[in-house]
């Protein structure tokens, strides 16, 4: 179904503006009004922090209109209790959770120059569902291309690996997200000043955080490489190989990213490409895990070692 390939990679978009609204620190462009912007349907005289944010506001309400017409074609064009209805009921379920998080940012003015803990924790839900919104639109897109769920359940091992890879991931994305709110609201002048307002034990907890998030990523990307790897070891159908690729390169792809960043000191356009990279690893690990735990029983050498009664 092209539908939802289309939708997650309008989701995707989505996302991304997201990111420069924070970026820009335009997310206050309508100031705590929601859904009116401002106080008003249209604004009639825009800042540019308000033509940013309404935008985003526009894309997302767009977003949710978009999953009901998934789910409605869903329904017409599968049969009742198909795994096809099922991930398009979820999409619409998280979008709605997506719009009801990020009206309540707004609402509680965790927006501009809000550097509080209770922003951090509501930037980690947001990340947080918004991973989940992703999983249930791949799952649609694959279900509606013919690509069916497990036909026997997957090994404790490979539940195991799989629990691991996403757990990791959601941590690594939790921690990226809180960093990059830390740049936007903290920027440094150089890379040296950066380094030693991170190691200051003075610094707020923003800055000393973003410290962390860099070693937690590489040191995740090479798990995720590994347990990859496993995939490809044995005989693997070429759908799982190519999903255990994926999952390399694009783990290989968002730590250069990072560097990047990193070095560049966060220009908003390379934080942009940052979280771009962030959404297409996690997309290739969804469908790496799904294809992982569909895999029949024979498993990988390397993964059945990894198993606790070996």
């Amino acid at each position: 179904m092209r539908l939802a390939w289309a939708t997650l990679a309008y989701n995707v978009l989505v996302i991304v503006w997201g990111a420069f609204v924070r970026a820009t620190g335009s997310g206050a462009g309508c100031g705590a009004h929601w859904p009116l912007c401002n106080g008003e349907i249209v604004p009639h005289s825009p800042t540019v922090a308000t033509i940013i944010e309404l935008t985003h506001r526009i894309t997302s309400g767009s977003a949710v209109v978009v999953a009901l017409v998934l789910y409605v074609v869903a329904r017409r064009t599968s049969a009742l209790g198909s795994p096809v209805r099922r991930a398009a009921a979820w999409v619409v379920f998280f979008e709605l959770m997506e719009g009801a998080v990020g009206a309540s940012i707004v609402l509680l003015r965790y927006v501009g120059n809000d550097a509080s803990a209770a922003r951090a924790v509501w930037v980690a839900a947001h990340l947080t569902n918004t991973f989940f919104l992703l999983v249930a639109l791949v799952v649609t897109a694959l279900r509606a291309s013919g690509v069916g769920p497990a036909s026997e359940p997957a090994s404790a091992t490979r539940k195991r690996l799989v629990g691991l890879a996403i757990a990791l991931s959601i941590v690594v994305g939790i921690a990226g997200a809180i960093t990059a709110l830390g740049d936007t609201l903290f920027p440094s002048s150089s890379l040296a000043s950066g380094f030693e307002a991170d190691a200051s034990p003075t610094a707020h907890f923003l800055i000393r955080l973003r410290i962390a998030h860099p070693i937690v990523a590489t040191l995740t990307a090479l798990v995720l490489a590994g347990i990859a790897g496993t995939a490809t070891l044995g005989a693997p159908s070429p759908t799982l190989r190519r999903a255990a690729i994926a999952v390399v390169v694009t783990q290989l792809a968002q730590v250069a990213c990072g560097v990047i960043n990193l070095v560049l000191l966060a220009p908003i356009a390379m934080q942009m490409l940052h979280l771009l990279f962030a959404d297409f690893a996690w997309i290739a690990l969804i469908v790496f895990c799904d294809r992982f735990l569909a895999e029949p029983s024979r498993a990988p050498a390397a993964a059945q070692a990894l198993s606790p009664s070996n």
